[in-house]
C-alpha cells in the first residue's frame, strides 16, 4: 500500500469516528441524559481502540522514516503518530479510562449545588459573587460552588492514578509528562516561561491586588486581612471583580448577545449565522452549565454551547467561543481531514482570547454596544485598567492551576487539599478559608474533562498579545475591518494543522512565540 493510499484510508476512518464521538458528546452536554453519556463513552472507546492498533502505529512510524514524503503527507503522519502514541495500551485500560471520565462528566453536567436545601445554578452563584454585599451570603454561595468537588473527588483521584499507570506502561514518569510530549510541548521550557512570568508579575500583581483588595474591604466593611475567597467575583478568582467605578453589566440590559456577536464578526467579513443556528445558547435543567465550541464534522457543522443571560460575562464568552468557531469554519476545506483543524489547542485559544478581549475594548464598546463617544472616552482609563487587572488575574490563576496539576500527577496521594491552598496563596495571593481540608480544587471541571490542558490557556494569551501587536503594526490599528478578517482567515485559519504550532505562529507574525508582547502589554505597563 502506498503512503497516499494509507493516508486516504486513515482520513476516512478517523472522520467517521470523530463525527460519531463529537455528535454523542454534544447530545450528552445538551440533554444530560445517561443514554447519551453511555453512547459518548462507547464512541470514544471505539475511537481510542482504532488509535491503539499496534500494527497501524508501526505502519505510521515506518512511513515517517521514508525520505520521499511530501510536507502534507509528513504532517498527516506526524498527527497520526501524536494521536496514537498515548493509546498504545490494553483495550481494557482504554475502556476503563473513558468510562470513568464519562461518568464524571455526567455528574458535572447534571449536578446542581444547593443553598439552604434549594438547588442553584452556576449563574445564580456567579450573580451572588458579583452583586451581593452580604459576606455571609457570599460565603454560603462560594461553599455551594465547591460541593461538586466533594462529589467527584474520589472518582477523580482513581482516574488520575489510572492515567498515571497507563503513562508509566508507555515509558513515561506520569500522565502529565506524557501529555506534554504528545501535545508537542517542551515541559521544561513551558514551565520556565511560566515561572519567569510569575517572577516578573509578582510586584505588579501585588500592587494591583492591594488596590483591588482595598476597594473590596471598603465595600464589605472589613479589613484587607479578613478578605477570603468568597469576597472575589469568581469562585476560583479567575475574573476581576467589577470595580467600584466600572460595572459594564447595565450596558447589556435589553441587548441581544447573538446580534452583538454577529455584528462583531461581520465587521471583519466573517459570517457566523450558520453556526449560531446549530448552537445551544440558553440555560435549562440538566444541560452542561459551562461553555464550549465543537467542530462536529470539519465540513461546516460547528456548534457553540453557552448559558447566556445579558451580561458582560456571557457577552465575552460568546465572543470567545465564536472565536474558536470561525477558526474551525475557515480552515481550508481542501486540506485532508487529519489537517482540517487548528494547528494546536493553544492556537485556537489565542483566537478565542483575541475576541474575548474585545469586551474590554473601548472601540468595541462604542461601535457594537452603542456607548456614546463621550461615555467611552470617560470610561477608557477604567476599561484599560480593568483589562490589565483581568489579564494579570487570569494569568496568575492559570499558573496556579498548572502548577497544582503538575503536582497532582507527580503524587496523587499527597495532601492535595492543603497543597491547593498553599499554591493559591503563593500565586494568587488569596487568603484560604478556615477549613482547607476539603477538595475545593476538584470543583474545577478541567481536571476531569480536559486533563493537562490548562497551560494552553496561558500560551494562548501570550500568542494573543503577539498577534494583536502584529495586526496593529502591520495590518490595521482598527481591529473591526475586513482587512483584519482577511489576514486572520488567510494567514491564521486557512493553513489548519499544516504546520507545527510554533512554526505557524512564526509564519503568521514573523517570529516564534515571544512572551515579551504579553509582558509589555499587561505586566510592565502596571508599573508605569
Amino acid at each position: 500500500m502506498t503512503v497516499e493510499q494509507f493516508l486516504e484510508e486513515q482520513n476516512k476512518a478517523i472522520k467517521e469516528l470523530h463525527m460519531t464521538s463529537a455528535s454523542s458528546s454534544w447530545m450528552a452536554a445538551t440533554t444530560g441524559e445517561d443514554e447519551w453519556n453511555q453512547k459518548t463513552a462507547e464512541a470514544q472507546t471505539e475511537f481510542n481502540k482504532y488509535l491503539a492498533n499496534p500494527e497501524r502505529f508501526e505502519q505510521v512510524k515506518a512511513y515517517l522514516a521514508q525520505d520521499d514524503l511530501t510536507a502534507v503527507q509528513r504532517r498527516q503522519l506526524e498527527s497520526l503518530r501524536t494521536g496514537m502514541a498515548g493509546k498504545q495500551i490494553a483495550e481494557a485500560d482504554l475502556k476503563e479510562m473513558v468510562e470513568r471520565s464519562t461518568e464524571l462528566i455526567g455528574i458535572f453536567n447534571t449536578f446542581r449545588a444547593t443553598i439552604d436545601g434549594k438547588p442553584v445554578s452556576e449563574n445564580d452563584v456567579r450573580q451572588i459573587l458579583i452583586k451581593n454585599n452580604d459576606s455571609a451570603k457570599r460565603e454560603e454561595a462560594w461553599h455551594a460552588s465547591k460541593q461538586i468537588g466533594k462529589e467527584v473527588e474520589e472518582k477523580l483521584l482513581t482516574l488520575v492514578k489510572k492515567r498515571n499507570e497507563v503513562a508509566r506502561s508507555l515509558g513515561f514518569k506520569n500522565y502529565h509528562e506524557m501529555s506534554f510530549e504528545h501535545q508537542e510541548l517542551d515541559r521544561d521550557e513551558i514551565f520556565s516561561i511560566f515561572h519567569k512570568l510569575k517572577e516578573l508579575s509578582d510586584e505588579p500583581f501585588r500592587e494591583m491586588k492591594h488596590e483591588m483588595d482595598s476597594e473590596l474591604a471598603e465595600r464589605f466593611g472589613i479589613s484587607i486581612d479578613d478578605l477570603r475567597p468568597w469576597h472575589y467575583a469568581d469562585p476560583f478568582f479567575q475574573e476581576a471583580p467589577p470595580s467600584k467605578e466600572l460595572d459594564l453589566d447595565p450596558f447589556y440590559e435589553g441587548k441581544d448577545l447573538e446580534q452583538l456577536t454577529i455584528e462583531t464578526f461581520k465587521s471583519m467579513g466573517m459570517d457566523i449565522t450558520d453556526m449560531l443556528a446549530n448552537s445551544d445558547l440558553y440555560p435549562r435543567d440538566k444541560k452542561n452549565q459551562h461553555a464550549f465550541c465543537t467542530d462536529i464534522d470539519r465540513e461546516g457543522d460547528v456548534r457553540v454551547l453557552c448559558n447566556n443571560v445579558p451580561s458582560d460575562y456571557w457577552s465575552v464568552t460568546m465572543l470567545h467561543e465564536f472565536g474558536h468557531a470561525v477558526y474551525f469554519k475557515y480552515v481550508d476545506p481542501t486540506l485532508p481531514y487529519l489537517l482540517r483543524t487548528c494547528a494546536h489547542t493553544l492556537t485556537t485559544e489565542a483566537i478565542a482570547m483575541l475576541y474575548g478581549r474585545f469586551g474590554k475594548d473601548p472601540a468595541w464598546l462604542h461601535q457594537f454596544l452603542g456607548l456614546d463617544k463621550e461615555e467611552v472616552k470617560e470610561l477608557t482609563p477604567l476599561i484599560e485598567k480593568s483589562l490589565r487587572r483581568q489579564m494579570l488575574i487570569a494569568g496568575r490563576w492559570i499558573m496556579a492551576f498548572t502548577f497544582f496539576e503538575r503536582e497532582l500527577y507527580e503524587n496523587p496521594d499527597q495532601d492535595l487539599n492543603k497543597l491547593w491552598w498553599k499554591i493559591v496563596q503563593n500565586v494568587q495571593f488569596v487568603n484560604p478559608p478556615e477549613n482547607v481540608d476539603y477538595p475545593h480544587w476538584a470543583a474545577k471541571i478541567h481536571f476531569t474533562l480536559v486533563p493537562v490542558y490548562y497551560q494552553n490557556y496561558l500560551l494562548g494569551e501570550l500568542t494573543t498579545s503577539q498577534l494583536h501587536s502584529y495586526i496593529e503594526n502591520n495590518i490595521s490599528k482598527d481591529m473591526f475591518t475586513p482587512e483584519v478578517g482577511t489576514y486572520l482567515i488567510e494567514e491564521y485559519f486557512k493553513p489548519g494543522a499544516l504546520y507545527e504550532w510554533n512554526e505557524k505562529i512564526e509564519k503568521a507574525t514573523g517570529e516564534k512565540l515571544n512572551p515579551q508582547y504579553f509582558i509589555d502589554q499587561f505586566v510592565t505597563k502596571v508599573l508605569v
